[in-house]
């Protein structure tokens, strides 16, 4: 019968038909267990490494159509938020669902800016790190111990605590993050200037010399400010899986952001703009693009476009072309890197070639984005912190999600064992014997 949510499953093993329910375009994987060869069988499970294909939650935050390259946060349009809005008002809208008022977006500020400050044992613990040590993993451990200065975070059903915790996390990020950069190039500490924006705080803190104020560049600090709602949320990518895996646990949000940091550490997944940067470096010249492309054609594997593609995306990444604009901005003030046109030679060739328009290889946020953080004059091996501040946010608008939601679990995924059947102990003197 046509027109039922259902779908019916015959098992060519026993012929038994099984009609199961369809939900939003998706049928539970527990339904599957229903399918047996006996009463003996324990029921089919579907075999899904990377989750390709599986649907771990539920959630109204983020939502991508790769396909035609849309991302809307709660129903707005990625490229109207870095238009129109602010971090700080994307960072609400994230974790309330709607727009704040004026009178919302002020106290939230408020609240975010005097909690900017870190605990001074925390600035011991950070100076116990190597001065070459990578500021993402200075980074995921400094959030980390967070969790033993604040015991109370672990109340997170109590929805006034779990809220203060929420605007520490999200103050706190930018002091740590600039913490770490200046413990990096041997520079003292600078504490937060509360009476500056959010971008502009953290700009402060990385740059300030001697000076009584550091002074903004209005065009840096909205660039910036953009580049984190641009990284604010991305759905269900690696490091949000882990913050909800972590987070199922009912884990406190510093161990659980913690462990999204971590994610994020991997160069599959936060070290990608990093790449790109250091992809364009090694070409050097717009010469050496053509070369360079046919080598990537070819499929030696020595070569790579990093930069192009998306696990999600098969179109243009929405967030590439509100950076591509927003360089030009940026490099108006800090002067035009020569890489750019490195890049644009590349997106050019690739845009126009079958071979990458069949793969349906676009460029993605990260091909521009460390070209900007190059011209702000951060070292790329920083550029993964500065994706980890915004997408606190996001990762914290998640786990907020999961404790409400009534579906979730502790995160327990299924094994299909490959291993040994059950053997007998073997004593040592006998194990040659028996291998042999």
């Amino acid at each position: 019968m046509f027109g039922k949510n259902t779908i019916t499953i015959t098992d060519n093993r026993t012929g038994k038909a099984y009609e199961l329910p369809v939900e939003s375009g998706t049928i539970r994987a527990l339904d599957l267990r229903k399918i047996k060869t006996d009463e003996n069988d324990f029921g089919l499970m579907t075999y899904d490494p990377a989750f390709t294909n599986t649907a771990s939650c539920k959630s109204a935050i983020t939502f991508i159509d790769g396909d035609k390259g849309i991302l809307e946060y709660r129903g707005y349009p990625i490229e109207e938020l870095a238009e129109k809005s602010t971090f700080l008002e994307v960072a609400w809208l994230l974790l309330k669902g709607e727009l704040p008022t004026a009178a919302e977006l002020k106290e939230f500020t408020h609240h975010v800016s005097i909690h900017t400050y870190l605990h001074e044992n925390l600035k011991k613990l950070m100076e116990g790190f190597r001065h070459d040590a990578h500021p993402m993993g200075m980074l995921l451990s400094t959030v980390g111990a967070l969790s033993t200065f604040y015991p109370d975070a672990k109340q997170i059903f109590d929805a006034k605590s779990r809220n203060h915790h929420v605007i520490r996390l999200i103050a706190k990020m930018p002091t740590i993050a600039a913490f770490v950069y200046r413990h990096s190039i041997g520079f003292p500490y600078v504490y937060p200037d509360n009476e500056l924006s959010y971008t502009g705080n953290f700009l402060s803190m990385m740059k300030k010399m001697a000076e009584p104020r550091y002074v903004v560049n209005p065009v840096l600090e909205r660039a910036l400010d953009v580049l984190f709602i641009l990284h604010a949320d991305h759905e269900q990518n690696c490091s949000t899986n882990a913050m909800r895996s972590v987070g199922s646990a009912h884990t406190d949000p510093y161990s659980s952001v913690a462990a999204a940091t971590a994610a994020l550490y991997g160069p599959l997944h936060g070290g990608a703009n990093e790449a790109v940067l250091r992809m364009l470096h090694e070409l050097g010249d717009i010469k050496n693009v053509p070369a360079f492309v046919k080598d990537v054609k070819e499929g030696s594997g020595e070569k790579r476009l990093m930069g192009f593609g998306h696990r999600v995306y098969k179109n243009y990444d929405p967030r590439a072309t509100v950076i591509k604009k927003l360089a030009e901005q940026v490099f108006e003030v800090t002067g035009k890197n020569p890489l750019l046109a490195i890049a644009l030679e590349l997106e050019r060739i690739a845009l126009q070639d079958d071979y990458f328009v069949k793969r349906k290889l676009y460029p993605n946020v990260d091909f521009y984005s460390g070209l900007i953080y190059e011209a702000l004059g951060f070292h790329s091996d920083f550029f993964t912190v500065l994706f980890a501040i915004p997408r606190t946010a996001g990762w914290l608008a998640q786990w907020q999600e999961l404790l409400s939601d009534a579906d979730q679990k502790i995160a327990r995924p299924r094994q299909v064992f490959t291993g040994s059947p059950r053997r007998s102990y073997v004593p040592i003197e006998k194990r040659e014997l028996t291998r042999s």
